[in-house]
């Protein structure tokens, strides 16, 4: 774990993401705020790229929790079978969808704590979607971020909670909407796990990391 990196490294660091990106997009496929919830939810331990290949298909017929009851279970379980975990997602999307009918008047709510109240839905997942559909700058630590976070320095923490709350101190308040993203992409694409493109990266004259590749 890096040692936490400077007020004045961290805005520098973010200003280039920036200058890079200005509005940087999260990757997984929807057409509303159900449609990205039940991606996200679905995400969990499966890549952004083997999530879409199963939701285009089915969100082209399926964008409404009521929709998503009367395909069934069956339908579910047969739309997202190529994603790892399907059968118990396909369980938590249907009794979510069931919740947001009965519950919610068929709509997704904008609040973290009702999120996580429903099946197959995190502290990340309500984050990602409070995030991206109702623009609130919170922080969904994931794999990358929570790898970039502790190499670099910019939020290194034992745990992704720490991580978390290590974002929300330290990075200024006006990069926070977009900082998830922007490391999130970075962490994928740049500062990979097993050799991270260090010659490739806008950031490495800030960063922490000891073991940089040539």
């Amino acid at each position: 774990m890096a040692r936490q990196l400077d007020y004045h490294s961290i805005r520098e660091i973010f200003t280039r993401f920036r200058t890079q990106e200005a509005e940087p997009q999260g990757e997984l496929y929807h057409t509303n705020a159900y449609t990205l919830l039940v991606a996200v939810a679905l995400s969990a331990q499966a890549t952004d790229a083997g999530v879409n290949k199963a939701t285009r298909p089915l969100f082209a017929r399926v964008d409404t929790p009521q929709k998503m009851l009367d395909l069934g279970i069956e339908g579910v379980t047969e739309a997202i079978k190529t994603i790892g975990l399907f059968r118990q997602k396909a369980k938590n999307v249907i009794r979510l969808s069931e919740i947001l009918v009965n519950d919610y008047g068929g709509e997704v709510p904008s609040s973290r704590a009702a999120l996580q109240s429903l099946p197959g839905v995190g502290r990340k997942t309500a984050n990602v979607v409070l995030n991206m559909w109702w623009h609130v700058p919170t922080q969904a630590v994931d794999t990358h971020i929570f790898r970039l976070g502790n190499r670099t320095g910019i939020c290194p923490g034992k745990d992704v909670d720490v991580v978390e709350r290590a974002i929300e101190d330290h990075i200024p308040a006006e990069f926070q909407q977009h900082a998830h993203h922007w490391m999130i992409l970075h962490g994928r694409y740049i500062c990979t796990a097993r050799k991270p493109r260090c010659p490739d990266c806008l950031i490495q004259d800030l960063c922490h990391f000891e073991e940089k590749t040539a």
